[in-house]
């Protein structure tokens, strides 16, 4: 999977959990589910790479409505590990 297509996954992915009100803190991989299988058929990745995206975009979302312009600054307050 290319660059392009992971983001446009993770935008479509993100789009559908504000549709169903998931929360961008959501952990449990019960109600994350739904989502890794869509991502496993659209993309063809198996469980654990689909998982991984899941969580990309709960960081995506958490990151989108930060009220930061600098990701960056703002990447430890989401476990992003950088700064």
């Amino acid at each position: 999977m290319d660059d392009a297509q992971r983001n446009s996954e993770i935008e479509k992915i993100a789009n559908l959990m504000v549709h169903d009100d998931i929360s961008p803190d959501e952990q449990d991989e019960s109600k994350l589910s739904s989502y890794r299988d869509q991502i496993k058929t659209d993309c063809g990745v198996d469980d654990e790479e689909a998982m991984k995206i899941v969580y990309e975009t709960l960081l995506f979302r958490k990151m989108k409505n930060s009220d930061s312009n600098d990701f960056l600054e703002k990447g430890n307050e989401f476990g992003a590990g950088f700064s």
